[in-house]
């Protein structure tokens, strides 16, 4: 299964706060054996946010969510998320039972009375408050849940829930695809050559190998190799071996110098 992630908020597009999930869920799916396919990020648009949620919903991938699923007049998610499924919105009963039971802990630690009816209590119940048949993810930070509609899932933007929620899923729901996305990266340093010159070559590679995939990634002031290439091919098995002795085999045959070489598997950085 494919892995993508959506990041909801104002704060992020605008720079007040820098995303912290990105490179967090890559780091998670890494230690797994998985990666990354793909990742967005969205303003508090809701137009905006329930088209690309009823693409998410319409893939069959696995998509985390992040951010928006509050009760704040900024926070679409919730919403989005019943109208991409054309479901109405209704109040999780575990949900509910969870908040309450926050609501209780705050009216003892703070010396008032747990009122179901207050306006404050009613507020925060609208946090449990998901599409129709919506399956909840335990949060351990504060109790307030996340929630699930098939394999997409909504947690807080805090990092500091978000992302031990995505931990528990990838370790539990997900536990039988670890190491199903573990590739293994090789590569070669290449000096003095242009990527328009090596573009056959890459072309050829990925025609003869199929599932092997070849990078190139230029730079031009790199503090050790100055301005080179590193050049490429990331898949499984002996098939990425010989795609690689093929790729270094046709850069040997062009005359290009050739610098370090390197291997890397999923989750390395």
């Amino acid at each position: 299964m494919n892995f993508g992630l959506i990041i909801i908020g104002d704060e992020i597009l605008s720079g007040k706060r820098q995303d912290k999930h990105l490179a967090k869920v890559i780091e998670l799916l890494g230690a797994r054996g998985l990666s990354l396919a793909w990742a967005q990020y969205l303003g508090d648009e809701p137009v905006r946010i329930t088209a690309a949620l009823r693409t998410a919903f319409a893939s069959g991938d696995v998509v985390f969510s992040c951010g928006g699923i509050g009760a704040t007049p900024d926070d679409h998610t919730r919403q989005c998320a019943a109208a991409a499924l054309d479901r109405p919105l209704a109040l999780h009963p575990q949900a509910r039972e969870l908040i309450m039971a926050r609501v209780r802990k705050l009216a003892v630690e703070q010396g008032w009375t747990a009122d179901p009816d207050h306006p404050d209590t009613i507020h925060r119940l609208n946090m449990g408050v998901f599409p129709e048949g919506a399956t909840i993810i335990s949060n351990p930070y504060n109790q307030i849940p996340g929630f699930s509609v098939g394999e997409v899932h909504f947690v807080p933007g805090f990092p500091v829930m978000a992302h031990p929620m995505i931990e528990a899923l990838l370790d539990g729901r997900y536990a039988h695809l670890h190491g199903g996305g573990a590739q293994q990266e090789r590569s070669v340093i290449v000096y003095g050559a242009m990527e328009a010159s090596l573009t056959p070559l890459m072309i050829d590679v990925e025609a003869r190998f199929p599932g092997i995939k070849v990078f190139s990634l230029p730079s031009v002031d790199h503090p050790e190799h100055g301005r080179h290439i590193e050049l490429g091919v990331k898949g499984r098995g002996e098939t990425l071996l010989s795609a690689y002795a093929a790729l270094l085999a046709g850069l040997r045959s062009r005359g290009v110098p050739l610098g370090p070489e390197m291997v890397r598997g999923t989750g390395d950085q």
